[in-house]
Protein backbone atom coordinates (compact mmCIF):
# COMPACT_ATOMS: atom_id res chain seq x y z
CA UNK A 1 0.00 0.00 0.00
CA UNK A 2 2.62 2.30 0.41
CA UNK A 3 4.61 1.87 -2.47
CA UNK A 4 1.22 2.13 -4.34
CA UNK A 5 0.97 5.58 -2.12
CA UNK A 6 4.96 6.88 -3.24
CA UNK A 7 3.71 7.55 -6.96
CA UNK A 8 0.74 9.76 -5.87
CA UNK A 9 2.84 11.83 -3.22
CA UNK A 10 5.44 12.70 -5.86
CA UNK A 11 2.57 14.14 -8.15
CA UNK A 12 0.87 15.30 -5.21
CA UNK A 13 4.33 17.78 -4.90
CA UNK A 14 4.73 18.49 -8.68
CA UNK A 15 1.21 19.61 -9.04
CA UNK A 16 1.77 21.90 -5.94
CA UNK A 17 5.03 23.20 -7.55
CA UNK A 18 3.31 23.47 -10.74
CA UNK A 19 0.12 25.69 -9.06
CA UNK A 20 2.78 27.63 -7.00
CA UNK A 21 4.49 28.70 -10.17
CA UNK A 22 1.30 29.49 -11.69
CA UNK A 23 0.37 31.68 -8.39
CA UNK A 24 3.59 33.68 -8.31
CA UNK A 25 3.21 34.42 -12.53
CA UNK A 26 -0.27 35.63 -11.70
CA UNK A 27 0.96 37.54 -8.35
CA UNK A 28 3.32 39.27 -10.09
CA UNK A 29 0.74 40.31 -12.94
CA UNK A 30 -1.61 41.25 -10.18
CA UNK A 31 1.29 43.15 -8.37
CA UNK A 32 2.14 45.50 -11.76
CA UNK A 33 -1.81 45.99 -12.66
CA UNK A 34 -3.20 46.80 -8.91
CA UNK A 35 0.00 48.62 -7.67
CA UNK A 36 -1.78 51.74 -7.44
CA UNK A 37 -4.02 49.93 -4.74
CA UNK A 38 -1.40 47.30 -3.35
CA UNK A 39 1.89 49.58 -3.03
CA UNK A 40 -0.35 51.77 -0.01
CA UNK A 41 -1.39 47.98 1.34
CA UNK A 42 2.69 47.13 1.62
CA UNK A 43 3.54 50.05 3.40
CA UNK A 44 1.10 50.37 5.74
CA UNK A 45 2.21 46.82 6.54
CA UNK A 46 5.49 47.52 6.78
CA UNK A 47 4.47 50.66 8.90
CA UNK A 48 2.97 48.24 11.18
CA UNK A 49 5.64 45.93 11.77
CA UNK A 50 7.71 49.02 13.03
CA UNK A 51 5.43 50.40 15.35
CA UNK A 52 3.51 47.08 16.66
CA UNK A 53 6.53 46.30 18.91
CA UNK A 54 6.90 49.70 20.28
CA UNK A 55 3.02 50.09 21.29
CA UNK A 56 2.90 46.64 22.44
CA UNK A 57 5.49 47.18 25.04
CA UNK A 58 4.00 50.57 26.24
CA UNK A 59 0.80 48.39 26.54
CA UNK A 60 2.75 46.04 28.63
CA UNK A 61 5.40 47.63 30.57
CA UNK A 62 3.61 51.04 30.69
CA UNK A 63 0.14 49.93 31.19
CA UNK A 64 -0.78 52.77 28.41
CA UNK A 65 -4.15 51.62 26.61
CA UNK A 66 -3.86 50.61 23.40
CA UNK A 67 -5.49 53.29 21.66
CA UNK A 68 -3.92 55.41 23.75
CA UNK A 69 -0.38 54.25 22.75
CA UNK A 70 -1.37 53.81 19.25
CA UNK A 71 -2.04 57.85 18.86
CA UNK A 72 0.99 59.12 20.71
CA UNK A 73 3.15 57.22 18.56
CA UNK A 74 1.88 58.17 15.38
CA UNK A 75 1.35 61.45 16.45
CA UNK A 76 5.12 61.73 16.94
CA UNK A 77 5.35 59.92 13.56
CA UNK A 78 3.99 63.07 12.06
CA UNK A 79 5.52 65.21 14.05
CA UNK A 80 8.77 63.94 12.56
CA UNK A 81 7.33 63.61 9.24
CA UNK A 82 6.22 67.62 9.38
CA UNK A 83 9.50 68.30 10.43
CA UNK A 84 11.72 66.48 8.08
CA UNK A 85 9.64 67.99 5.34
CA UNK A 86 9.62 71.73 6.53
CA UNK A 87 13.11 70.77 6.68
CA UNK A 88 13.65 69.42 2.70
CA UNK A 89 11.14 71.85 1.55
CA UNK A 90 13.11 74.82 2.54
CA UNK A 91 16.39 73.15 1.08
CA UNK A 92 15.21 72.44 -2.08
CA UNK A 93 13.76 75.84 -2.35
CA UNK A 94 17.02 77.24 -1.81
CA UNK A 95 18.81 74.21 -3.98
CA UNK A 96 16.61 75.77 -7.24
CA UNK A 97 17.23 79.28 -5.77
CA UNK A 98 21.23 78.75 -5.94
CA UNK A 99 20.85 77.00 -9.03
CA UNK A 100 22.50 79.96 -11.60
CA UNK A 101 25.40 79.88 -8.84
CA UNK A 102 26.28 76.40 -9.55
CA UNK A 103 25.85 76.46 -13.20
CA UNK A 104 28.43 79.04 -12.84
CA UNK A 105 30.95 77.06 -10.66
CA UNK A 106 30.42 73.77 -13.23
CA UNK A 107 30.86 75.76 -16.51
CA UNK A 108 34.29 76.67 -15.07
CA UNK A 109 34.67 72.74 -14.35
CA UNK A 110 33.78 71.85 -17.83
CA UNK A 111 35.74 74.58 -19.70
CA UNK A 112 39.02 73.19 -17.36
CA UNK A 113 38.31 69.78 -18.46
CA UNK A 114 37.49 70.75 -22.38
CA UNK A 115 41.04 73.01 -22.34
CA UNK A 116 42.90 70.46 -21.32
CA UNK A 117 41.80 67.90 -23.59
CA UNK A 118 41.64 70.37 -26.82
CA UNK A 119 44.67 69.66 -27.14
CA UNK A 120 44.03 65.64 -27.95
CA UNK A 121 41.57 66.32 -30.90
CA UNK A 122 41.53 62.39 -31.57
CA UNK A 123 40.31 61.68 -28.03
CA UNK A 124 37.45 60.06 -27.54
CA UNK A 125 35.78 62.58 -24.97
CA UNK A 126 36.00 65.65 -26.76
CA UNK A 127 32.73 64.76 -28.12
CA UNK A 128 30.80 65.01 -25.05
CA UNK A 129 33.54 67.49 -23.32
CA UNK A 130 33.34 70.33 -26.41
CA UNK A 131 32.60 73.39 -24.79
CA UNK A 132 30.75 76.51 -26.36
CA UNK A 133 30.62 80.19 -24.91
CA UNK A 134 28.35 81.17 -26.55
CA UNK A 135 26.63 78.16 -24.72
CA UNK A 136 25.27 77.74 -20.94
CA UNK A 137 26.44 74.76 -19.36
CA UNK A 138 23.36 72.36 -19.63
CA UNK A 139 22.88 73.76 -23.41
CA UNK A 140 26.74 72.71 -23.82
CA UNK A 141 25.57 68.82 -21.70
CA UNK A 142 22.07 68.55 -23.77
CA UNK A 143 23.66 69.44 -27.43
CA UNK A 144 26.31 67.18 -26.76
CA UNK A 145 24.43 64.08 -25.09
CA UNK A 146 21.27 64.61 -26.29
CA UNK A 147 20.04 65.09 -22.59
CA UNK A 148 16.61 67.06 -22.72
CA UNK A 149 14.39 64.38 -23.55
CA UNK A 150 16.12 62.52 -20.37
CA UNK A 151 15.67 65.29 -18.20
CA UNK A 152 12.53 66.07 -18.83
CA UNK A 153 11.45 62.25 -18.32
CA UNK A 154 13.84 62.53 -14.88
CA UNK A 155 11.97 65.92 -13.75
CA UNK A 156 8.73 64.40 -14.57
CA UNK A 157 8.96 60.70 -12.64
CA UNK A 158 10.42 62.73 -9.59
CA UNK A 159 7.57 65.22 -9.75
CA UNK A 160 5.08 62.14 -9.48
CA UNK A 161 6.83 60.39 -6.60
CA UNK A 162 7.08 63.09 -4.56
CA UNK A 163 3.04 63.88 -5.59
CA UNK A 164 2.14 60.26 -5.18
CA UNK A 165 3.82 59.75 -1.76
CA UNK A 166 2.13 63.21 -0.61
CA UNK A 167 -1.15 61.61 -1.82
CA UNK A 168 -1.11 58.39 -0.28
CA UNK A 169 0.93 58.95 2.58
CA UNK A 170 -2.51 59.84 4.88
CA UNK A 171 -3.87 56.51 3.49
CA UNK A 172 -0.85 54.49 4.81
CA UNK A 173 -1.09 55.97 8.17
CA UNK A 174 -4.52 55.42 8.27
CA UNK A 175 -4.61 51.74 6.54
CA UNK A 176 -1.36 51.08 9.74
CA UNK A 177 -3.40 51.83 12.31
CA UNK A 178 -6.50 50.48 11.36
CA UNK A 179 -3.92 46.98 11.54
CA UNK A 180 -2.61 47.89 14.56
CA UNK A 181 -5.64 47.75 16.36
CA UNK A 182 -6.60 44.35 14.12
CA UNK A 183 -3.20 43.05 15.68
CA UNK A 184 -4.79 42.83 19.38
CA UNK A 185 -7.46 40.26 17.99
CA UNK A 186 -5.09 38.09 16.03
CA UNK A 187 -4.90 35.74 18.32
CA UNK A 188 -8.65 34.91 19.03
CA UNK A 189 -9.30 34.51 15.33
CA UNK A 190 -6.45 32.17 14.61
CA UNK A 191 -8.27 30.40 17.72
CA UNK A 192 -11.56 30.74 15.91
CA UNK A 193 -10.56 30.28 12.41
CA UNK A 194 -8.30 26.98 12.84
CA UNK A 195 -8.87 23.86 14.87
CA UNK A 196 -6.90 22.54 17.64
CA UNK A 197 -4.75 20.27 15.23
CA UNK A 198 -3.23 23.84 13.38
CA UNK A 199 -4.11 26.39 15.78
CA UNK A 200 -0.82 26.55 17.65
CA UNK A 201 0.98 25.80 14.53
CA UNK A 202 -0.37 28.81 13.08
CA UNK A 203 0.45 30.70 15.96
CA UNK A 204 3.95 29.74 16.03
CA UNK A 205 4.45 30.38 12.28
CA UNK A 206 2.73 34.04 12.18
CA UNK A 207 4.66 34.97 16.09
CA UNK A 208 8.08 34.11 14.28
CA UNK A 209 7.28 35.84 11.12
CA UNK A 210 6.52 38.94 12.29
CA UNK A 211 9.13 39.02 15.22
CA UNK A 212 11.72 38.26 13.13
CA UNK A 213 10.28 40.89 10.33
CA UNK A 214 9.81 43.50 12.72
CA UNK A 215 13.85 42.64 13.64
CA UNK A 216 15.11 43.28 10.23
CA UNK A 217 12.81 46.36 9.53
CA UNK A 218 13.75 47.81 12.36
CA UNK A 219 17.61 47.44 12.15
CA UNK A 220 17.42 48.59 8.86
CA UNK A 221 15.73 51.70 9.95
CA UNK A 222 18.27 52.41 12.20
CA UNK A 223 21.11 51.31 10.40
CA UNK A 224 19.84 53.67 7.18
CA UNK A 225 19.10 56.56 10.15
CA UNK A 226 22.72 56.35 11.31
CA UNK A 227 24.41 56.36 7.81
CA UNK A 228 22.42 59.31 6.95
CA UNK A 229 22.78 61.15 10.27
CA UNK A 230 26.33 60.66 9.71
CA UNK A 231 26.46 61.89 6.31
CA UNK A 232 24.69 65.17 7.25
CA UNK A 233 27.25 65.67 9.79
CA UNK A 234 29.88 65.61 7.79
CA UNK A 235 28.44 67.69 5.18
CA UNK A 236 27.74 70.24 7.83
CA UNK A 237 31.27 70.16 8.92
CA UNK A 238 32.74 70.65 5.85
CA UNK A 239 30.05 73.43 5.22
CA UNK A 240 28.77 70.95 2.20
CA UNK A 241 25.66 73.36 1.32
CA UNK A 242 21.84 71.55 1.88
CA UNK A 243 23.57 69.16 4.55
CA UNK A 244 20.00 67.70 5.42
CA UNK A 245 19.00 66.94 1.99
CA UNK A 246 22.41 64.55 1.71
CA UNK A 247 21.73 63.14 4.92
CA UNK A 248 17.99 62.21 4.06
CA UNK A 249 19.66 61.13 0.01
CA UNK A 250 21.91 58.75 1.94
CA UNK A 251 19.08 57.37 4.75
CA UNK A 252 16.89 56.80 1.73
CA UNK A 253 19.71 55.16 -0.42
CA UNK A 254 20.47 52.85 1.95
CA UNK A 255 17.18 50.48 1.73
CA UNK A 256 19.06 50.18 -1.87
CA UNK A 257 22.19 47.66 -1.14
CA UNK A 258 25.17 48.51 -2.51
CA UNK A 259 24.14 50.00 -5.87
CA UNK A 260 22.31 52.82 -3.38
CA UNK A 261 25.33 53.48 -1.28
CA UNK A 262 27.12 53.96 -4.59
CA UNK A 263 24.95 56.40 -5.85
CA UNK A 264 24.52 57.95 -2.68
CA UNK A 265 28.33 58.73 -2.68
CA UNK A 266 28.51 59.64 -6.06
CA UNK A 267 26.00 62.25 -6.34
CA UNK A 268 27.68 64.07 -2.13
CA UNK A 269 31.19 63.85 -3.90
CA UNK A 270 29.85 65.86 -7.36
CA UNK A 271 27.73 68.24 -5.11
CA UNK A 272 31.46 68.86 -2.97
CA UNK A 273 33.06 69.16 -6.29
CA UNK A 274 30.76 71.37 -8.02
CA UNK A 275 30.59 73.66 -4.63
CA UNK A 276 34.17 73.72 -3.90
CA UNK A 277 36.03 73.85 -7.06
CA UNK A 278 39.13 74.48 -7.23
CA UNK A 279 39.98 73.37 -3.81
CA UNK A 280 40.69 70.12 -3.79
CA UNK A 281 40.88 69.43 0.22
CA UNK A 282 37.21 69.48 1.12
CA UNK A 283 35.92 67.35 -2.09
CA UNK A 284 38.84 64.72 -0.89
CA UNK A 285 37.50 64.89 2.79
CA UNK A 286 33.91 64.51 2.09
CA UNK A 287 33.98 61.78 -0.64
CA UNK A 288 36.71 60.17 1.46
CA UNK A 289 34.63 60.49 4.50
CA UNK A 290 31.03 59.31 3.03
CA UNK A 291 32.57 56.29 1.40
CA UNK A 292 34.40 55.10 4.58
CA UNK A 293 31.15 55.62 6.60
CA UNK A 294 29.12 53.55 3.57
CA UNK A 295 31.48 50.88 3.96
CA UNK A 296 31.91 50.33 7.28
CA UNK A 297 28.28 50.43 8.70
CA UNK A 298 26.97 48.84 5.50
CA UNK A 299 30.09 46.15 4.96
CA UNK A 300 30.93 45.68 8.39
CA UNK A 301 28.39 46.28 11.56
CA UNK A 302 25.39 45.87 9.66
CA UNK A 303 25.80 42.09 8.60
CA UNK A 304 27.18 41.74 12.38
CA UNK A 305 24.16 43.43 14.13
CA UNK A 306 21.95 41.34 11.28
CA UNK A 307 23.64 38.23 11.14
CA UNK A 308 23.31 35.64 8.37
CA UNK A 309 20.05 34.55 9.12
CA UNK A 310 18.58 37.31 7.40
CA UNK A 311 21.08 37.49 4.98
CA UNK A 312 20.30 37.36 0.89
CA UNK A 313 22.78 35.59 -1.59
CA UNK A 314 24.04 38.34 -4.11
CA UNK A 315 22.40 36.87 -7.13
CA UNK A 316 19.12 36.89 -4.98
CA UNK A 317 19.75 40.77 -4.48
CA UNK A 318 20.37 41.81 -7.99
CA UNK A 319 16.83 39.33 -9.22
CA UNK A 320 14.74 41.40 -6.79
CA UNK A 321 16.14 44.76 -7.62
CA UNK A 322 15.54 44.37 -11.18
CA UNK A 323 11.68 42.14 -10.55
CA UNK A 324 10.76 45.15 -7.72
CA UNK A 325 12.25 47.65 -9.72
CA UNK A 326 10.33 46.91 -13.00
CA UNK A 327 7.50 46.44 -11.00
CA UNK A 328 7.12 49.67 -9.24
CA UNK A 329 9.80 52.36 -10.34
CA UNK A 330 12.25 53.89 -7.38
CA UNK A 331 9.78 52.08 -4.47
CA UNK A 332 10.25 48.73 -5.89
CA UNK A 333 13.69 49.16 -5.84
CA UNK A 334 13.29 50.75 -1.97
CA UNK A 335 10.96 47.75 -0.93
CA UNK A 336 12.96 45.03 -2.84
CA UNK A 337 15.09 44.10 -0.51
CA UNK A 338 12.67 44.03 2.60
CA UNK A 339 9.89 42.17 1.00
CA UNK A 340 12.12 39.62 -0.28
CA UNK A 341 13.75 39.10 3.27
CA UNK A 342 9.91 38.74 4.37
CA UNK A 343 9.87 35.94 2.15
CA UNK A 344 12.41 34.42 3.21
CA UNK A 345 11.58 35.07 6.76
CA UNK A 346 7.79 33.27 6.06
CA UNK A 347 9.55 30.35 3.60
CA UNK A 348 11.81 29.63 7.02
CA UNK A 349 8.56 29.32 9.15
CA UNK A 350 6.70 27.24 6.83
CA UNK A 351 8.74 23.38 6.85
CA UNK A 352 7.57 22.62 3.15
CA UNK A 353 8.66 26.18 1.87
CA UNK A 354 12.38 25.67 3.84
CA UNK A 355 14.49 24.57 0.86
CA UNK A 356 13.72 27.63 -0.74
CA UNK A 357 14.51 30.22 2.09
CA UNK A 358 18.26 28.21 1.54
CA UNK A 359 18.36 28.80 -1.67
CA UNK A 360 17.30 32.67 -0.40
CA UNK A 361 20.25 32.85 1.83
CA UNK A 362 23.80 33.56 1.60
CA UNK A 363 24.67 30.46 3.01
CA UNK A 364 22.90 27.33 4.93
CA UNK A 365 23.21 27.77 8.43
CA UNK A 366 24.88 24.95 10.68
CA UNK A 367 21.25 22.69 11.68
CA UNK A 368 20.92 23.30 7.88
CA UNK A 369 23.75 21.07 7.03
CA UNK A 370 23.57 16.88 6.54
CA UNK A 371 25.35 15.48 9.34
CA UNK A 372 28.06 13.57 8.69
CA UNK A 373 28.32 10.27 11.23
CA UNK A 374 31.61 9.49 12.49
Amino acid sequence: MTAQNRPDNRWMKAIFFLLLFICIIVGGALLKLMQGVIKPVVMSVLLTFVFYPLIKKMNRTLHIPWWCGTAIVYILFFGVFLGIGNILSASLKSIFASIPDYEAKFSDIHRAISESLRENKNSKFMIFLNFDEEQTLFENISSALNLSAALKKVALEFTGIIFTFTKSTFLVVLLSIFLIAEMKVTQMKIGSAFGEKYRGKVRTILKNTISETTRYISIKFVISLATGTIVAIICRAFSVDFAAVWGFFAFVMNFIPTFGSIISCAATSLFALIQFYPSPFPIIMVASLTIATNFIIGNIIEPRIEGNDLGLSPFVILVSLSLWGWLWGFLGLLLAIPLTVIVKIICENISFLHPLAIFLGQKPRAQDLPQENS
